[in-house]
């Protein structure tokens, strides 16, 4: 939907028609958040649970956004390595090396971007980390916060 800027005052402002913001969950007096992304509602309140698991979700779709699944795969085949090498190991990186070898795009799409309770078990345990610079993380954390 495109929202003509308008004149309000001494500002410009856009008009959200009323369906928009009953189906976000906000009403007139209540209040939308401005971002480098664009406008959004308030972020709904949520156990802490749900927020990090949307945050873990948020971060792979950034992934997803910026990588292609070979370099994706490559690097967490790499962390992975690194890890079992190290001692550091858990039990969701066997369920992570058998997606990332499977081949299938799919069920590594599935595993990092799902919101059944499998792929929110596995984002905790991410392997493809390391492929967001600082400051995307960073900036991805600053808005999960807001």
């Amino acid at each position: 939907m495109r929202l003509p800027i308008r004149r309000i005052g001494n500002s410009l402002g856009v008009i959200v028609p009323r369906h928009a913001l009953r189906s976000w969950g906000t009403e007139e007096g209540g209040y939308l958040e401005l971002t480098e992304r664009g406008i959004r509602p308030p972020a709904r309140v949520g156990s802490s649970h749900e927020v990090l698991d949307e945050l873990k979700r948020s971060l792979a779709l950034a992934v997803v956004r910026g990588f292609t699944p070979r370099e994706i795969r490559a690097q967490s085949l790499a962390n992975l390595h690194r890890w079992k090498s190290q001692g550091s190991w858990v039990s969701a990186y066997d369920e992570w090396q058998q997606i990332i070898g499977g081949g299938s795009d799919g069920e590594l799409f599935a595993a990092m971007l799902g919101r059944d309770d499998r792929a929110n078990r596995l984002r905790q345990s991410p392997p493809y980390v390391g492929l967001l610079s600082r400051e995307e993380v960073r900036k991805i954390n600053e808005e999960a916060a807001a």
